[in-house]
């Protein structure tokens, strides 16, 4: 979805040039000081069935939906389908679970735990067979939701690459109607990042990963970003993310799957392992040099 971008004022630290997006305003946290430590969340896994919900030429849909469901529900709902509430009506219909629980992570395709992934501080992973993300601290699920990953013209490229740069707003230079909210860029040359974005229930970014503007938040908040020096010459990478898979653009949308087969979906420890395996050192020492950046700074203070 975003081709070259304009990248701002960071801070006062450096101020750099990208090709993705022009933004407005930035921040910075690359020294990773004083952040309270985060506590693993306990996730009950839904092991329910999985209904349909009828939208399309019905006019009393949204009303009805709205009716019988909270807010809280309708959200889970919403982003179980990979729409959100302005395409509501656009889709044919919704998969709803038996029981809607009042917590996303209760539905995850993900495992709870990847116990290779013990040492590694954070790490993203985007999948996209069923547009999801998840993000794990120490082999730890934290937190996944839905993505509308890159369009069969436009694909998000896959692979590793790493957080670097991020943006509360940025207006894409591409088509100045498009406000980029909470973008996270994660590969500068190529200009693609994570950010708040319409979600129409299939991919449909031009190759970036578009997200609910909630998840988008919490991602922004999550990951760290790089570390660089006024001529931008990058001392210490960010959050490392992992983009794997393909997607059908012809078949059926995976999460109806879920009604037949409510594990459908599920991404195993194995999968995923294969994708980070190859890759581990990298990270480790990636993550390991930010650490002695840090202590670097720290101590130069």
């Amino acid at each position: 979805m975003v081709k070259k971008i304009f990248h701002g004022v960071f801070t006062t630290l450096y101020i750099g040039l990208f090709i993705a997006c022009s933004g407005n305003r930035q921040t910075n946290d690359q020294t990773d000081s004083n952040k309270p430590e985060r506590k693993i969340p306990k996730i009950d896994l839904y092991s329910g069935k999985y209904n349909t919900f009828p939208v399309k030429g019905n006019d009393t849909a949204l009303k009805s939906f709205k009716r019988r469901y909270t807010a809280q529900q309708q959200h889970i709902i919403l982003a179980l389908n990979r729409v959100d509430f302005n395409n509501f009506n656009k889709v044919d219909s919704l998969i709803i679970p038996d029981s809607v629980q009042t917590d996303i992570n209760s539905y995850t395709p993900f495992p709870l735990a990847l116990k290779d992934l013990d040492s590694v501080d954070k790490i993203v992973f985007f999948a996209y067979p069923i547009q999801a993300f998840a993000a794990y601290e120490n082999g730890h699920l934290v937190h996944w939701g839905p993505s509308s990953m890159g369009s069969k013209i436009h694909p998000t490229k896959t692979g590793l690459s790493f957080t670097n740069w991020k943006a509360e707003e940025h207006v894409s230079t591409a088509d100045d109607e498009w406000l980029l909210r909470w973008n996270f860029n994660i590969r500068n040359k190529e200009g693609i990042g994570w950010h708040q974005y319409t979600m129409p229930g299939y991919p449909a970014s031009h190759s970036c990963l578009r997200l609910l503007e909630n998840d988008a938040k919490w991602l922004y908040d999550w990951a760290e970003q790089w570390i660089v020096e006024k001529d931008m010459h990058v001392l210490a990478e960010g959050t490392p993310v992992i983009v794997f898979g393909t997607y059908n653009y012809e078949g059926e949308k995976p999460w109806f799957k879920l009604l037949k087969d409510p594990k459908a979906n599920n991404i195993g420890e194995d999968q995923l392992t294969k994708e980070f395996k190859p890759q581990l050192k990298k990270i480790l020492d990636e993550q390991e040099n930010r650490k002695q950046v840090v202590a670097s700074q720290r101590d130069s203070i």
